[in-house]
């Protein structure tokens, strides 16, 4: 697998509201843990182009299942506010960066991690 477990989805909130998919673990020496650029809390938008929006969580695993070897994956990482909940101020603002500096595409996230893998079972 790509070494990461997701949460969320229509039938399985993991924020109330919200239907979108989260990482929930990251496997240590895992495909995503090696790349190093996801992070547990990340919100996942998007998985080869394919948005997530308003998924059955079971829908979202298969497509995770069925990514193949090449997997770009487009999220937006949660802000850490010193004091408060995460990714919420209360006071109606942003945080104070915009929205392009918070989305990370992603391209290749697991693409590269994965191909290292498959390299190294190769020469085994």
């Amino acid at each position: 697998g790509l070494g990461f477990n997701i949460v969320g989805g229509t039938d399985q909130q993991y924020i109330a509201n919200d239907n979108s998919i989260y990482v929930s673990w990251i496997k240590k020496d895992g495909a995503a843990y090696l790349d190093g650029r996801l992070q547990e809390g990340d919100k996942i938008l998007a998985i080869n182009g394919k948005e997530l929006k308003d998924l059955r969580h079971k829908d979202a695993v298969e497509l995770f299942r069925n990514a193949g070897c090449y997997v770009s994956l487009k999220i937006q990482r949660r802000l850490q506010p010193q004091n408060g909940p995460v990714g919420h101020r209360g006071d109606g603002e942003s945080g104070g960066l915009p929205l392009a500096a918070i989305l990370v595409p992603g391209l290749a996230l697991a693409a590269t991690a994965v191909w290292i893998l498959l390299r190294y079972r190769q020469r085994m």
